[in-house]
């Protein structure tokens, strides 16, 4: 064992196992001596360090010291550390039991990453959410994907299809539009991974009016030069007001100032004007205020 790791060892079995040190200091002094020691466990070897972390997690200690004690179980890397992880995430409650699930997407190991399914399943919302932050953190799309596939719980899917979203899980979600059928969580998963072209398809399909307006709004998300385009094709290709609606809500989400402005000259009817003026108005389009101006001096 090198001299830093015998230094590291040392400290912290003697910071860790005084109990006169908060007779002689504050407590948040007393932690903070605690909090260098624990850290200083990083670089020794795990076989040393493990039993140190296992007392402090046993022990009466502060949340945070607990909780940085696990962060140091995830950097182990050895099966031993793996597995007391995973058993602090079954056993214990709370904020520590979440933070425990979200180290063992930090620590990325496997074996525990697939031992979360079963946590997911047994547990309550604050654990679901952990293990997902969890999967997150790890990249596993493919275990997000299966929570998704696999439950009746509509709360659970969308949880579950939003995660993806943030993944940039574009092959998983269209999967799931295939298998699971198409629902606004699902339009919404795939504005946030920025899928265009799953949400194009959707725009311009009008078998479902509802899910075909949320798509073009969607649009409006991701943005950009060639979505732009698509939401005034969108909305010159139709007379229904209720697309149109949309996608004029998609250019607002866009920004899309220059769109609306287009679509303002070209309008050859006064209603239709003033709504599209409207819209320029909450855009705050620089142009905004000569178009009023001519409007009252009669030019428009």
């Amino acid at each position: 064992m090198n001299t830093t790791s015998k230094l590291a060892i040392g400290a912290a079995l003697l910071l860790l196992a005084t109990s006169s040190l908060a007779q002689t200091d504050t407590a948040d002094d007393a932690d903070s001596l605690r909090m260098t020691a624990l850290e200083a466990l990083i670089s020794a070897p795990p076989e040393r360090a493990l039993p140190i972390v296992d007392r402090v997690l046993a022990g009466n200690h502060s949340a945070e010291l607990k909780e940085r004690a696990l962060f140091i179980l995830s950097q182990m890397e050895t099966p031993e550390s793996q597995s007391r992880l995973l058993a602090f995430a079954n056993d214990s409650q709370g904020e520590l039991q979440a933070e425990a699930i979200r180290m063992i997407g930090i620590g990325g190991d496997k074996d525990a990453l697939a031992a979360l399914g079963d946590i997911y399943g047994s547990g309550g919302g604050e654990v679901r959410e952990a293990v997902l932050e969890a999967y997150l953190i790890a990249g596993d799309k493919d275990a997000v994907f299966n929570i998704a596939i696999n439950t009746e719980n509509e709360e659970e899917f969308s949880d579950a299809v939003n995660m993806l979203g943030a993944m940039g899980a574009n092959e998983q979600l269209r999967e799931l539009r295939g298998r699971a059928g198409l629902s606004e969580s699902l339009i919404e998963a795939y504005a946030i991974s920025g899928d265009a072209e799953s949400l194009r398809e959707l725009a311009t399909d009008d078998s479902n009016p509802e899910m075909q307006k949320r798509a073009i709004e969607a649009l409006g998300i991701v943005g950009g030069d060639e979505v732009n385009q698509t939401l005034i094709a969108l909305y010159d290709s139709t007379e229904n007001s209720d697309i149109r609606e949309s996608a004029l809500e998609g250019m607002l989400i866009a920004g899309h100032d220059a769109g609306v402005l287009e679509l303002y000259r070209k309008a050859d009817n006064a209603a239709e004007k003033r709504r599209l003026l409207e819209y320029l108005v909450m855009m705050d389009s620089d142009a905004v205020w000569d178009l009023i101006d001519s409007a009252l001096e009669g030019s428009e």
